[in-house]
């Protein structure tokens, strides 16, 4: 239940950033009864609405410049997953010794409900959607959210009735927490990534696994076998589709527990074994918050797989496309190209993160007979795997889809396994994932 409206009476709180999550955060410090500050750096017609919004609701907004020259004196300031702590407009609440933690912190403390926090490098939200599902199915109140789906903030606020949180938390939003504690913890996997936000992948591990920094004996941490963590408090139930030394495993095409059958992959909508994974750590999380086997098994057999990861994306002259927009990452392009069954052509690049690509090489030779690159990163790729296949650098999706559809033989599949994120060229992995979709579709179409 939410705390009563003069909780921060007289506290001036500092909303940094006007994303999704801080304009949550902003309104549940105003219902809290603080007088709210929100700033961003940014100053954009959208953003511009967004204050005025904001404005109207007496919150008071700084935007630009205005954001920086800030000198008020603020007793906590709430940071969005977008706001670098390192960035000029964090370091302004640090200066002035202000207090700094995150959006999921914040409405962690104003909420008694508890949760189920998924991280990892790679299929936290196909993992989120499975739990939330599931727990629905089985009469739960619960509503994916946080990094994906609804700000956590923004549900606190609403105090909707729920007897659960499904809340995937990304690192950004795990660097600032204090009290965050959730029953269930999930980690999925650790791999490369968002070297243009961390420093080094210590600082990246060191954030996610504060996941499991403030859980208890009375918690369960479900962990992936194949993986290296910090001291453990909560219980642990271990998964992996790759070895049998773990208490959730995948044999012969099916997931079990302690060797005992649960679920035959080919009765649910999802393939491949980083999907395996995906519903077994569902499996896991649901059975520890106390449901029934055999009923999340019913639950997780109809559901369709997620957007954007591994789907189907049409067929065009005999040849399938598979948009796979979600890997944002080398580990996420690895799974895609392995669970591939024959070989590719491969479309791949976006934003340069500053990851490295070169140990993929051998599997792209095996895999892949043709490359199309795009976005910031394409001319590196293609030279990183001139020698793996024959490599084009193209300058729009289309002219990579146009291509791979010309180098395609019939039967063959073009897979859009980008391998990073997608800003350089797109507002989203989503708007990335639906402009390859359109693209095929209008190639199917032209006479």
């Amino acid at each position: 239940m939410l705390p009563a409206s003069d909780h921060y009476t007289g506290k001036h709180i500092a909303v940094l950033g006007l994303g999704r999550s801080g304009l949550a955060a902003a309104r549940l410090a105003r219902r809290l009864g603080a007088a709210v500050t929100a700033l961003d750096t940014g100053c954009s017609d959208s953003l511009s609405q967004q204050a005025d919004l904001l404005e109207a609701e007496g919150v008071h907004c700084l935007l630009g410049d205005a954001a920086l020259a800030c000198t008020d004196h603020f007793d906590l300031a709430v940071l969005s997953p977008a706001i670098d702590p390192s960035w000029p407009l964090a370091q302004l609440m640090l200066r002035s010794a202000t207090p700094a933690i995150s959006e999921i912190e914040f409405a962690f403390r104003h909420t008694s409900v508890p949760c189920i926090a998924i991280t990892g490098t790679n299929g936290k939200t196909t993992t989120t959607s499975l739990i939330a599902a599931a727990l629905s199915a089985s009469g739960l109140r619960t509503v994916p959210c946080g990094n994906f789906g609804v700000a956590f903030a923004g549900l606190v606020l609403d105090d909707a009735p729920m007897d659960v949180y499904t809340l995937e938390v990304s690192s950004f939003q795990l660097e600032l927490i204090e009290s965050f504690r959730p029953r269930v913890s999930v980690w999925m996997n650790f791999a490369e990534d968002h070297l243009d936000r961390h420093p080094d992948m210590e600082a990246y591990y060191r954030a996610k696994a504060r996941i499991f920094e403030n859980q208890t004996a009375e918690d369960t941490a479900v962990i992936n076998a194949i993986g290296t963590y910090p001291e453990l408090k909560a219980r642990r139930v271990t998964f992996s589709a790759w070895t049998d030394a773990a208490d959730w495993t995948l044999r012969d095409g099916w997931i079990c527990l302690h060797g005992e059958r649960i679920l035959a992959m080919q009765s649910t909508r999802l393939r491949g074994r980083h999907n395996a994974e995906n519903l077994m750590a569902a499996l896991a999380a649901c059975h520890a918050w106390g449901l029934p086997l055999a009923e999340l098994a019913d639950a997780l057999r109809g559901i369709p797989a997620p957007r954007h990861r591994c789907e189907p994306a049409g067929t065009v002259k005999g040849v399938e496309f598979i948009n796979d927009s979600k890997a944002t990452n080398v580990h996420a392009m690895e799974s895609a190209l392995r669970g591939m069954e024959s070989p590719v052509v491969l479309i791949a690049g976006g934003k340069e993160k500053g990851l490295d690509y070169r140990p993929l090489a051998p599997l792209v030779a095996e895999k892949a007979t043709a490359i199309f690159t795009i976005g910031e990163i394409g001319p590196r790729l293609a030279d990183l795997w001139q020698e793996a296949a024959p490599c084009t650098v193209c300058s729009s999706l289309g002219d990579a889809v146009r291509g791979a559809l010309a180098a395609a033989s019939p039967g063959q599949a073009v897979l859009f396994a980008p391998g990073t994120s997608s800003f350089d060229m797109f507002t989203g992995y989503d708007h990335r994932g639906d402009s390859f979709i359109q693209t095929v579709q209008q190639l199917d179409q032209a006479p």
